[in-house]
């Protein structure tokens, strides 16, 4: 072991800033954190951040899910079939966006497609399901300007979808890097964050489901 000088043992006794061989509590050795886990730490942040911005969205919907201005109210509005279905599409394509992370990290790039592939088909059939739940309410004379129960409703869940559009147009990004690219370590990095981004999504439609659809229709 390097004889350590006994100044520096007094200024920094866990010589964090000092490249010794005596490890630094949660320094690894006094180096840097990889860059695996710098990535992952900042994409959290963002991933809080975005949580936070669709909190406040749920605030505005509990607040004003009552205030129909005398129009239709959840119960009259929602289909719990179509519902479903949007949800069981997004759920199942969390799992096959995780086997496309699998596939990634064991360099199977077959397999990654595919996965990739099912998880795309996946979520633009969500995106349709939606899409088409939107176009009958407003042909109902159900739109955003109703009533302020159906702008929260609109605002929430269309937040929700601006946000599944924006994870389709990086899953294809993400195949077009890995063919152009292969799978190096930034590039794997990048489905990492991506694939956290995709299941937050779902997270978040659960939640929504719940509070949303589910306590609509039953209240």
């Amino acid at each position: 072991m390097t004889a350590i000088h006994p100044d520096i043992e007094r200024a920094d006794p866990n010589l964090v800033g000092h490249g010794h061989h005596r490890d630094a509590p949660g320094h690894g050795g006094g180096g840097p954190a990889p860059v695996r886990i710098v990535v992952g730490y900042g994409f959290w942040i963002f991933l809080l951040s975005d949580i936070v911005m669709f909190s406040c969205f749920f605030a505005a919907y509990a607040v004003l899910h009552g205030a129909t201005a005398g129009g239709p109210t959840a119960r009259q509005l929602f289909d719990l079939n179509t519902v479903q279905m949007e949800t069981a599409c997004l759920l199942a394509s969390s799992f096959s966006c995780g086997l496309a992370s699998l596939a990634a990290y064991a360099h199977y790039p077959i397999k990654f497609y595919s996965a990739m592939a099912v998880t795309f088909v996946l979520g633009t059939a969500f995106l349709a399901l939606e899409g088409l739940e939107f176009a009958h309410l407003v042909s109902i004379g159900a739109g955003p300007q109703r009533s302020a129960f159906l702008s929260a409703f609109f605002s929430l869940v269309g937040c929700h979808g601006v946000h599944v559009t924006a994870g389709l147009l990086w899953l294809l990004t993400m195949m077009a890097q890995v063919f152009a690219k292969g799978f190096r370590p930034d590039i794997l990095r990048r489905m990492m964050c991506f694939a956290l981004f995709w299941h937050a999504l779902d997270i978040i439609w659960v939640a929504l489901f719940t509070v949303v659809y589910l306590l609509g229709v039953i209240s």
